[in-house]
């Protein structure tokens, strides 16, 4: 059915993952409920701006898709919808994301989410990902924006916490991604992609993912550190991060062929449950009290 191509075009999974983030981001934005306004029109518009952006990496990666198993069978590679048409459709998607966040939340979460969908579409799709073995690194910096920009939309304002957001999904895209890219390594050196294990071979990206595993564990304690989340934040986090530690030093002194994808598979996982407890822990705030007390 013609529906079910146009909405893989939008990366679902992806999409869900994105908004999660941004819910999250909205929800911890306000001490207590945020306004409905901000949570309901604010994360549809991010919601619409990251499936404009997925649009805009399937036309890009047109020919790249074509020669990956993973993805070949994409509704462009497979000729189910036409190039104009997903332009078109990705177009329509982006000016309605505009105009959502533009005239029902605030300009600086339309501008905000605006690059946010240049960044990941134009700059790492375009231009990053054929050029650098540090795509992922460097493009992250689009894909960590979600939770930067629901929070803007309830304070219309960058605040810190907010930052620290960002910083945690930022560190944790190359060890998550680079997981993929070690599982799909020959494919991505078909598709001439400068990937790192393509570029720097296995070894060496395997141990980039345990290194910014260990910076990802440090990171993941800052909020509560900074008294930005309590006491079930940080149980919630230490049980996680032993985990995701485990795997990326399984993945570094083992050739244990299905790693990576575990690895990959697990730090979507982690990710979902390390800002679910983030959630929880600020509608919980005993913890904090408890924390600040010791």
């Amino acid at each position: 059915m013609i529906w079910r191509d146009y909405l893989e075009l939008t990366k679902p999974k992806v999409v869900y993952l994105i908004v999660f983030t941004a819910i999250v981001g909205t929800l911890l934005a306000s001490p207590g409920w945020p306004p409905l306004g901000a949570l309901l029109w604010g994360n549809l518009g991010i919601a619409l701006a990251a499936a404009c952006a997925a649009a805009v990496n399937h036309v890009l990666d047109q020919r790249i898709d074509e020669q990956m198993a993973r993805t070949r069978n994409r509704p462009l590679p497979k000729g189910r919808i036409t190039t104009a048409r997903a332009l078109a459709f990705a177009c329509t998607l982006g000016v309605a994301s505009m105009l959502v966040l533009w005239l029902l939340v605030n300009p600086l979460t339309a501008v905000l989410t605006f690059f946010s969908l240049i960044g990941y579409a134009v700059i790492y799709t375009a231009w990053l990902k054929r050029a650098t073995s540090q795509n992922i690194v460097i493009g992250g910096a689009a894909g960590a924006a979600p939770p930067v920009l629901g929070w803007a939309a309830v304070t219309n304002s960058i605040d810190p916490n907010a930052l620290l957001l960002f910083l945690i999904v930022f560190v944790w895209t190359p060890p998550h991604f680079w997981a993929l890219a070690i599982a799909r390594k020959d494919e991505y050196a078909r598709a001439g992609i400068p990937m790192l294990p393509v570029t720097h071979g296995v070894a060496y990206t395997r141990l980039q993912v345990l290194l910014y595993t260990v910076l990802l564990v440090l990171v993941t304690l800052m909020p509560f550190i900074t008294g930005m989340s309590g006491l079930i934040y940080l149980g919630t986090t230490l049980v996680l991060n032993g985990i995701f530690l485990y795997y990326a030093l399984a993945l570094k002194f083992t050739d244990r062929q299905e790693l990576p994808m575990r690895l990959f598979r697990f730090s979507v996982t982690w990710l979902l449950w390390i800002f679910a407890a983030l959630l929880v822990d600020h509608y919980i705030p005993t913890t904090q009290a408890i924390a600040a007390g010791a």
